[in-house]
């Protein structure tokens, strides 16, 4: 487990959040002090039975009862205070928090939870709190942050890549991730509080670290103080790396019967992205926008041939060549290949209506 002054999300902290009442009900949330998990306040809502895991199935697993100490419904925060903490594991420095600017950026984050689309077969009877046979593992995401969208609800709109296909469309596969703390920069800068199935599957919404204080009581205030290291209104800074990267420029105006020779550019920017150069990768990006791409692109051996398909295949559908620009800059991550191919779609834009 990390020391003090070690800054980050740390696996070891991350919590499942077992809740009694119907088979399966669970969140995530986030070790912030020796004895306080942090986590969502609609996942601990009704109930007073409540038991924190972590490391499940791993060398250092341990889990314990707890209770619900403060639940500030408003911005849909909890604190949990653990019982029966082992002695070994009593050095915890709360984590730092930090701000985003409401300004025309986008930022990377990481998040670490628990969502239902990583239920496991287990072949065998589980861990205390699972089905039996059955187990549901971690999911670590990482995406950007668009930081102006979704300011109405006062919430931060998490770019991810988007889940399987979900075959319970009742249900969102990202049950569970709730409570799970968002980092940028070493820093907490929000917690997940919602998918919003309007959104898509590739977006989470997560509430703003500064925006809590509008809803706090001067008593949730000071327990969140004491017991998770959250510092005052004034004395909350902003995220280390801050200024992002400004947005790429949207595609969805263009025309669908847009000339070959003016998509050469994107297209060749593309094809030299390392991640769609070798295994599966345009089909890890085709997975994880609209499925209606993959169905109707002519695929081809060929990658430059499979990409030209596939681009002139989204300018069929407004709004999907920006989900598969998106999608490559997820699996990509910052690199002069992405940097190339947001340069070739600038350009490109030119031609939108």
């Amino acid at each position: 487990m990390r020391g003090p002054g070690e800054a980050g999300l740390d696996a070891a902290r991350v919590a499942e959040v077992l809740v009694a009442g119907p088979p399966g009900r669970r969140g995530s949330g986030y070790r912030v002090g020796a004895g306080h998990v942090l986590t969502a306040a609609h996942v601990v809502a009704g109930t007073s039975a409540v038991r924190v895991r972590f490391d499940a199935d791993r060398p250092g697993e341990w889990s314990a009862p707890a209770r619900v100490v403060l639940s500030a419904a408003a911005a849909d925060v909890a604190l949990l205070e653990i019982a029966d903490v082992p002695t070994d594991r009593t050095g915890v420095e709360p984590p730092r928090y930090a701000a985003v600017p409401d300004a025309d950026v986008v930022l990377p984050f990481s998040a670490m939870g628990f969502p239902r689309f990583k239920l496991r077969e287990s072949g065998g009877g589980g861990a205390a709190g699972d089905t039996p046979g059955r187990y549901r593992d971690s999911c670590h995401v990482t995406g950007t942050v668009s930081v102006l969208s979704n300011r109405r609800e006062g919430t931060l709109e998490l770019a991810v890549a988007a889940p399987p296909a979900d075959p319970e469309p009742h249900r969102s596969p990202w049950e569970g991730m709730s409570g799970a703390l968002v980092w940028c920069g070493g820093a907490v800068i929000g917690l997940v509080s919602a998918h919003h199935r309007a959104d898509g599957l590739g977006r989470l919404a997560a509430g703003r670290v500064e925006r809590w204080y509008e809803s706090f009581t001067a008593a949730e205030s000071e327990c969140l103080r004491r017991w998770a290291g959250l510092p005052s209104r004034t004395a909350l800074g902003l995220a280390d790396g801050v200024e992002g990267r400004r947005p790429a420029v949207g595609l969805a105006g263009l025309p669908s019967d847009l000339p070959l020779r003016e998509l050469a550019e994107l297209v060749d920017a593309l094809t030299a992205v390392p991640a769609l150069r070798g295994g599966n990768g345009m089909g890890l990006v085709l997975d994880s926008i609209s499925d209606r791409i993959a169905a109707n692109s002519p695929r081809d051996p060929r990658l430059r041939m499979d990409v030209y398909g596939i681009v002139r295949t989204c300018l069929r559908y407004p709004g999907t060549l920006d989900q598969l620009l998106e999608a490559v800059r997820l699996l990509e991550g910052p690199s002069p290949e992405v940097d190339r191919v947001d340069g070739a779609a600038a350009r490109l834009a030119r031609f939108r209506g």
